[in-house]
């Protein structure tokens, strides 16, 4: 799969073709990280002022992580706010929260103070974090696409409204990419359990066609010996259908 920069040419940026890019390549992707980190990508362009984008999930656990983001710094700053418990990132992320959060002058913000501090040191004047909300099966995650800006007051209006875009792509997304790695979950689980069942079924029928003995009886056969040599059922039987001519003789 192409990345969003080498799909959107120069003279789309400025125009609803980069959404209708990042539209199409995430209805290619197939997990939650690369989803994500395509939207995360896609703010750099049509976010002018975002110097630095990350995404910030909450497992159901009730734990924050950063999964995706621009610059190894976004890690560092999302951090500060995981391990004091206060941020934006967090407010935004919190499924009771206000769902959308700024500050227009990290310099002064008294609201996360070890946070605006930390992010001022690294340069960046300002911040402005969405709420993504999940649906389906990928509402048991909840998160946040944070923007940071150089300046105090570093994102437009329009700007704004574009975070709120792109938190909608991320959160459709996320959606998405949970539902076909589900999807793929299950059809892994599904073709596991046929292999397992007919691994079975076939090592009752060698053991009923040796020893004379009926379907309900070889597997009982099966369960007891798998207990006495403490190996899993289907690797005792796995065994007995690979090397019964040798258990023959």
């Amino acid at each position: 799969m192409h990345s969003f920069e080498e799909e959107l040419t120069g003279n789309t940026r400025a125009s609803v073709e980069p959404f209708e890019t990042l539209t199409r390549l995430l209805v290619e992707t197939k997990t939650v990280a690369e989803a994500l980190q395509l939207v995360v990508d896609a703010a750099g362009h049509v976010v002018p002022n975002a110097a630095l984008v990350s995404v910030t999930l909450c497992t159901p656990g009730g734990e924050f992580y950063t999964p995706v983001r621009t610059d190894a710094v976004a890690v560092a700053l999302d951090e500060v706010q995981y391990r004091s418990g206060s941020g934006p990132c967090l407010d935004a992320a919190r499924t009771d929260g206000p769902g959308y959060v700024d500050s227009t002058d990290l310099a002064v913000e008294n609201r996360w103070p070890q946070f605006a501090v930390a992010a001022v040191q690294h340069g960046y004047g300002s911040i402005l974090s969405t709420e993504l909300v999940p649906s389906g099966e990928a509402g048991r995650l909840s998160g946040a696409l944070n923007l940071y800006s150089r300046s105090p007051g570093g994102f437009t209006e329009g700007e704004r409204y574009t975070a709120l875009l792109l938190s909608t792509h991320a959160s459709l997304a996320l959606a998405h990419a949970r539902g076909v790695e589900i999807a793929e979950l299950e059809r892994a689980q599904l073709q596991h359990a046929i292999s397992t069942r007919d691994l079975i079924g076939q090592a009752k029928g060698i053991l009923m066609q040796r020893q004379g003995i009926s379907a309900d009886e070889a597997f009982a056969t099966l369960q007891r010996t798998s207990q006495d040599l403490n190996v899993k059922l289907v690797d005792l039987a796995r065994t007995v259908t690979e090397r019964h001519s040798e258990l023959e003789s």
